[in-house]
């Protein structure tokens, strides 16, 4: 089936709705409803079926979901049934952190290289994740089959990483780098930037008591 104009934000509601599967699996549950699942986890339960109609019928009537179909369906929809190589750019503090962190063991991504430009840190490994130099980042990312690249560079530098990655052939990126970036089309790029959500906490702690800061 072919699945046209889904938001972002539906499929960040799918990987959510993964998550809670994931639990309720572990639980030894078999079957949920989305009103039980919306309760759980403080869902929506009409939002629920309105995402997981856009891909199709998944459920039963006067049963539910099937939770493990369910979870096989959406990991299949998120593309997270197959295996992805990660490729981080930037070896200081937080891309040695992002190498380090326990989520990826739980699922298909896998940290496979990270990249710097100082030379004194070429060559070191950071737990199992050997450091190489950032030109070299084409031939490894063709060797290890690199499919995702993750840029945690300071902002001056992460345009020019950016074209290097793309230029590779990489359609995945994900950057922590506090930069706006223009990217190619045919390339997928997803910001995350502390510094925004932080503020966006600053301006609610700044409002009176009793309201919740939006007009």
């Amino acid at each position: 089936m072919k699945v046209e104009k889904i938001s972002e934000l539906t499929t960040n509601r799918l990987s959510v709705y993964l998550r809670c599967l994931d639990e309720l699996s572990n639980e030894g549950l078999r079957t949920v409803s989305s009103r039980k699942l919306a309760t759980r986890f403080h869902l929506n339960s009409a939002q629920i079926r309105k995402d997981l109609a856009c891909f199709g019928e998944f459920g039963v009537r006067g049963v539910g979901y099937y939770i493990e179909d369910l979870r096989e369906q959406i990991s299949s929809i998120l593309g997270l049934d197959k295996n992805h190589r990660v490729g981080i750019i930037g070896a200081g503090r937080l891309g040695t952190a992002l190498s380090n962190y326990y989520g990826f063991t739980q699922t298909n991504f896998d940290v496979v290289a990270l990249f710097d430009s100082d030379a004194g840190k070429i060559g070191d490994k950071i737990g199992d994740v050997e450091v190489f130099d950032i030109k070299n980042f084409r031939k490894i990312a063709k060797r290890d089959r690199i499919d995702v690249a993750v840029i945690a560079v300071p902002a001056p530098y992460a345009q020019d990483v950016l074209d290097r990655v793309t230029k590779a052939g990489i359609k995945a990126v994900m950057n922590f780098a506090p930069a706006p970036l223009k990217v190619i089309e045919g390339v997928k790029l997803k910001s995350v930037d502390l510094t925004i959500s932080l503020e966006s906490l600053s301006y609610f702690l700044a409002q009176p008591a009793g309201s919740n800061g939006v007009d």
